[in-house]
């Protein structure tokens, strides 16, 4: 289990919570700038935070009040962190298992036991066949494998992935991402992963959290975290299309721009009569040819086909307000579903997810937005 609370007030502000479990994959995402790659760094002692406390398997790798009451901070070299750098950081001057061998270089090992070692864990990359290449030999998903048998060769308590797979194909991704998830079966260590890419967060984490100017907005499992995101920065971030805004007053929720009003459950954690963002999932979408007392019309404004999947864009009626909905081939073709044609959509008001405009830890959160 990795235990990391830190704090940091320069050069750039953190503000960070988070567990990760022995076997779970935690992946670390947020705009570019947002601190995800300095949280990695401190975790791996290349950075020192402000205060906090970071803990692996009950053993506390750094632990301070504040910078002048320093107790304990292990050096980079006594924290067992593979780490899996964006663009491999192999040497370009060693082969490849050269280059697995350097975390096993102040082991009690022979050079000739180092080399076995390096060459197992290049076997099980699937690139054992490549142990004396250089790197310039090697492709950019091979690099990575043997970057990724580096990291792994000391037998680290975690392992931290800094965006590993983002210079690479959509093929060698692909392969990258079985060969993760093969490995996570057999490690049982925490796994850190940094990503731009919110579907590779999607496919491979058991939980996101969402990073923003340093500070950590919510923690959950994928499913949770695109359906119900703690407030409209998260939604944002994430790339929740349907996102709109109103007032929620004791479970009635008005929309902006729009006539129309859900009667949507009041959990008792927004006060009444305050401006609010709200969220719809797919799921609580779908669309008709007749309107209804529960339908809103709306126009199709645009229609995208991905696969057999379409993405249609509807225009509520008198209003400035947008709306995407999904649609397979066949629901598309039972609809007659056409630009220009006028439908009705209804919104399930069981599945409006409403938020504060601003974190939760922010006392505006309530207030008008500007």
């Amino acid at each position: 289990m990795l235990k990391i609370q830190l704090s940091q007030r320069l050069p750039m502000p953190i503000q960070v919570n988070l567990e990760c479990a022995s076997g779970e994959l935690h992946a670390l995402v947020g705009p570019s700038g947002s601190g995800k790659t300095t949280v990695l760094r401190t975790i791996a002692g290349l950075r020192r935070p402000s205060s906090g406390k970071i803990e692996c398997n009950s053993e506390v790798w750094f632990e301070s009040i504040d910078v002048a009451g320093k107790s304990i901070s292990l050096s980079a070299a006594q924290r067992s962190c593979g780490f899996l750098f964006q663009q491999y950081a192999l040497f370009p001057h060693l082969s490849a298992v050269e280059n697995v061998c350097i975390p096993l270089q102040n082991s009690i090992l022979n050079r000739n036991e180092r080399r076995e070692i390096a060459q197992v864990w290049l076997s099980q990359m699937g690139v054992g066949e490549l142990a004396e290449r250089m790197p310039n030999q090697l492709s950019g998903g091979q690099q990575q494998r043997v970057a990724l048998a580096r990291a792994l060769a000391r037998q680290p308590k975690i392992l931290l992935l800094d965006e590993p797979f983002s210079a690479v194909d959509a093929p060698t991704r692909q392969n990258l991402y079985k060969t993760l998830a093969d490995l996570r079966k057999n490690l049982n260590i925490p796994i850190l992963l940094v990503t731009h890419d919110l579907r590779e967060a999607d496919l491979l984490a058991d939980r996101i959290t969402v990073i923003d100017d340093g500070i950590s907005l919510q923690t959950a499992p994928p499913r949770v975290l695109f359906q119900k995101p703690r407030n409209s920065r998260v939604a944002e971030l994430v790339g929740i299309n349907n996102m709109f805004y109103g007032v929620f007053d004791s479970g009635n929720l008005t929309w902006d721009g729009c006539d129309q009003t859900f009667i949507v459950a009041d959990k008792g954690k927004i006060p009444s009569n305050v401006k609010v963002a709200w969220v719809i999932p797919q799921g609580g979408l779908s669309a008709h040819n007749l309107p209804s007392d529960i339908t809103v019309p709306a126009t199709v404004e645009k229609m995208s086909s991905l696969g057999q999947i379409s993405v249609i864009q509807f225009r509520i009626q008198g209003s400035t307000n947008t709306i995407e909905w999904e649609a397979s081939a066949a629901e598309v073709k039972r609809l007659n579903i056409e630009v220009g044609l006028l439908m009705h959509i209804e919104l399930d008001g069981n599945q409006i997810h409403i938020m504060p405009l601003r974190p939760i830890n922010d006392p505006r959160r309530f207030l008008e937005s500007n």
